[in-house]
């Protein structure tokens, strides 16, 4: 028992022994993490105290010839002594009670005041870099200036010879744009002079106008050559061309008022004096694109010129067309409401064909006011287009064709009364004739009774025809009328001769039947008293019944008897 709880206690000392070990093993390293970052913030504060920033304003203090220099001096010194008396030991007292802190093992202060810390450095190192950096460009300004100076130089080279050797291009600004250049080489000498006198917080600015005027110089150096050449040349050439063009145009009777050209050439001269004016002073200011604005404008005028030819050439033969269509429309009104009192007389026309005919008429006197108005624009006035003519004649054209369309309904509408009023006029003739062959037919062949029907149909043919004689006769002719008369008339004839020619044909069959049977009344006395009673109906006038009775009994006896006096008869005909 005594050996187990000795046991047991010296396993309880390893484990606390190897809990402590770890425990202050993980400590070491936290402090040794913490303090390398002490120290690695220590080597930046140490950086920014030994900053090469003293040697940088040294330099400045060999050319303080100036007030403005001696107050950028005084100020740099200032700031300088403000991060290296107080901004500095700052860093050093904060870097000190950091370390304390951590020597305490108060790790959670320690770890605030590192982040106050490097917040503090950062802020001291921009200082410290921004001073710096504002020396320093002082400093190097002359190096720096002298390589930029160079560039212009270069620059200005390349320009200046581009002028000598296109001077002509220039025109009348050939001495502002010289002038110009003796402006950029006195700001060069300014710039050396400068330099020489250690002016050097104005050496930038120097450098930004000369800038300025080489960039200016360069699109003085493009533009002037195309805006003397449009002002001297081309616009005046392309004015004079559309003047002349113009007053051509204007003797050859052109409506081109609406073009207000004349205002319009005043105010581009204007323009043009203007941009010259700009010009000599060397001031650009989308002057070029003011000149080729001018220039589309007056392109654009020759395009109007060539539309108004073409507009009067349409206009002209759709004028012609026009009024040969709307001659021949006024000879067929006058001539329709010349006869129109006569064409009443004649036919029954309706309200509805006259109202149509009255509203043709009026459309077709608007026609003719408005034709007589636009030929009066084309003769007495300039200010219409020929595109807005043509546009006017076209209007009046689609009206001209709607009227025709009225029109030829309605002369359709008296033509076919004409036309059916002669076809009336030719079908009673042939209506007649119809019945004549019937009546010639009923004489040819004397049949011994004639039956009533015939006498019937015949009187109602007559009185048929004499409804179509009298409604010719008739003012005016009522067209539906007379139409139904002569169907009626034709329709009562030709059943009368339908009937007619079937009523001789059945009689004739009748009676070649009746003779051909006689040969055997002696032999069959059955087919004797058949026949005896076909003779009695044939003199009755049923000559139908009496050829079907015949041929009944007699195709008991001989089969096939009604195509052998069919054929008979056929070849009799014949």
């Amino acid at each position: 028992m005594g050996n187990l709880t000795l046991i047991m206690l010296t396993l309880f000392l390893i484990c606390a022994g190897l809990i402590i070990g770890v425990l202050n093993f993980v400590q070491s390293k936290k402090n040794k993490r913490v303090k390398r970052t002490l120290e690695k913030l220590e080597i930046e504060k140490n950086e920014l105290a030994t900053s090469p920033i003293v040697p940088e304003l040294a330099k400045v203090e060999a050319f303080l010839n100036n007030d403005k220099l001696k107050a950028l001096y005084d100020e740099w010194s200032s700031r300088l002594k403000q991060i290296k008396e107080v901004q500095i030991p700052k860093l050093s007292d904060m870097i000190l009670d950091a370390e304390y802190s951590l020597s305490q093992m108060d790790y959670k202060s320690t770890m605030y005041k590192i982040a106050k810390l490097e917040m503090e450095l950062y802020k001291v190192r921009t200082n410290s870099e921004f001073l710096f950096g504002e020396i320093k460009d002082l400093t190097s300004s002359e190096e720096r200036g002298r390589t930029i100076i160079t560039g212009y130089k270069a620059r200005y080279r390349n320009l200046y010879q581009k002028f000598i050797d296109s001077k002509v291009e220039y025109g009348e600004f050939e001495g502002v744009i010289s002038k110009q250049f003796e402006l950029i080489a006195n700001k060069f000498e300014e710039f050396e002079s400068m330099i020489d006198k250690n002016e050097y917080t104005e050496v930038d600015k120097v450098l930004v106008v000369i800038d300025d005027l080489l960039n200016h110089m360069n699109v003085v150096i493009e533009e002037v050559p195309s805006i003397v050449l449009m002002i001297t040349s081309v616009l005046p050439m392309r004015i004079n061309e559309i003047v002349e063009t113009y007053n051509k145009m204007i003797n050859d009777k052109y409506p081109l008022d609406y073009l207000n050209l004349e205002y319009n050439i005043s105010e581009a001269n204007k323009k043009i004096e203007e941009i010259k004016t700009r010009t000599k002073k060397l001031d650009m200011n989308q002057s070029l694109l003011e000149l080729k604005v001018l220039l589309d404008y007056f392109d654009s005028i020759f395009n109007d010129f060539e539309k108004e030819k073409m507009g009067k050439k349409t206009y002209e033969e759709k004028l012609s067309t026009f009024n040969l269509k709307l001659t021949k429309i006024n000879d067929i009104i006058n001539e329709i409401f010349s006869k129109l009192d006569e064409i009443r007389n004649i036919y029954n026309l309706t309200k509805d064909d006259v109202d149509t005919l009255n509203e043709i008429k009026r459309e077709v006197d608007e026609l003719n006011t408005n034709y007589n108005v636009l030929k009066g624009h084309t003769e007495f006035n300039s200010t219409f287009a020929y595109s807005k003519l043509v546009h006017e004649i076209e209007g009046l054209t689609n009206n001209l064709s709607h009227t025709e369309e009225k029109l030829d309904k309605s002369l359709n509408i008296i033509g076919n009364m004409r036309d059916d009023e002669l076809r009336a006029r030719q079908q009673l003739e042939e209506i007649k004739v119809v019945l004549k062959d019937s009546k010639l037919q009923m004489r040819e062949y004397r049949l011994p009774v004639i039956p009533d029907f015939y006498y019937t149909e015949l009187n109602e043919a007559n009185v048929a025809i004499k409804e179509i004689v009298k409604e010719l006769d008739k003012k005016p002719i009522t067209i539906d009328v007379l139409n139904t008369r002569v169907d009626t008339a034709r329709d009562l004839v030709l059943k009368l001769y339908t009937k007619t020619k079937e009523m001789m044909k059945n009689a004739m069959f009748a009676e070649k039947a009746i003779i051909y049977g006689n040969r055997y009344r002696s032999s069959y006395e059955e087919l004797n008293g058949q026949l005896n009673l076909s003779e009695q109906l044939f003199y009755k006038g049923e000559y139908k019944k009496s050829f079907e009775l015949t041929v009944n009994v007699l195709n008991k006896i001989e089969p096939g008897i009604y195509n052998k006096i069919l054929n008979l008869y056929s070849s009799k005909e014949k």
